[in-house]
């Protein structure tokens, strides 16, 4: 008896962030081993691109993900570790959209940004996206309606990558 498709949850809707967003650093790191003459605008537009990606990630998760899932479990002191590492992201997403030129510097902030969301990522979809799987009291499929709309919401007020 064929099985049909589970229906996609709000960890579905962040994973594929998730996945999107590491297919950019993937093509960040093949520009920078490009020798054609516009490969350091070509970092720099895609780098920006990243970084709104990820800022817009971060606010539906703390906007909304988080806050429900910290009245839904115990053990919030993964929340509180994700938090932190948004912030850290934060500053380094700063330090990129600050730049200029895409110098070894910034090739290099936009590496450890990477390395640094990889990591996140890993803790996410292995412990956070299981326990608010396991938690009774959230309604993940109506939070994924929720998420979808305020990231479109969040992504038309952002100003267009040059």
């Amino acid at each position: 008896m064929p099985t049909t498709p589970r229906q996609k949850d709000a960890c579905d809707l962040l994973d594929a962030d998730h996945k999107a967003v590491k297919k950019m650093f993937k093509d960040f790191e093949g520009l920078c081993g490009s020798r054609a003459r516009n490969a350091a605008q070509l970092r720099l537009d895609l780098a920006k691109e990243i970084c709104t990606e990820l800022t817009v990630h971060a606010q539906i998760e703390e906007e909304i993900f988080y806050p429900a899932l910290r009245d839904a479990i115990k053990e919030t002191d993964l929340l509180a570790e994700a938090e932190v590492e948004h912030q850290t992201a934060k500053d380094l997403i700063a330090q990129i959209e600050g730049a200029l030129q895409a110098d070894e510097q910034f090739d290099a902030r936009v590496k450890v940004l990477g390395e640094y969301i990889d990591h996140h990522v890993k803790e996410e979809r292995n412990e956070i996206f299981t326990k608010a799987r396991a938690a009774r009291k959230l309604d993940l499929f109506a939070m994924r309606e929720q998420l979808q709309q305020r990231k479109e919401e969040l992504m038309e007020a952002q100003p267009a990558v040059a």
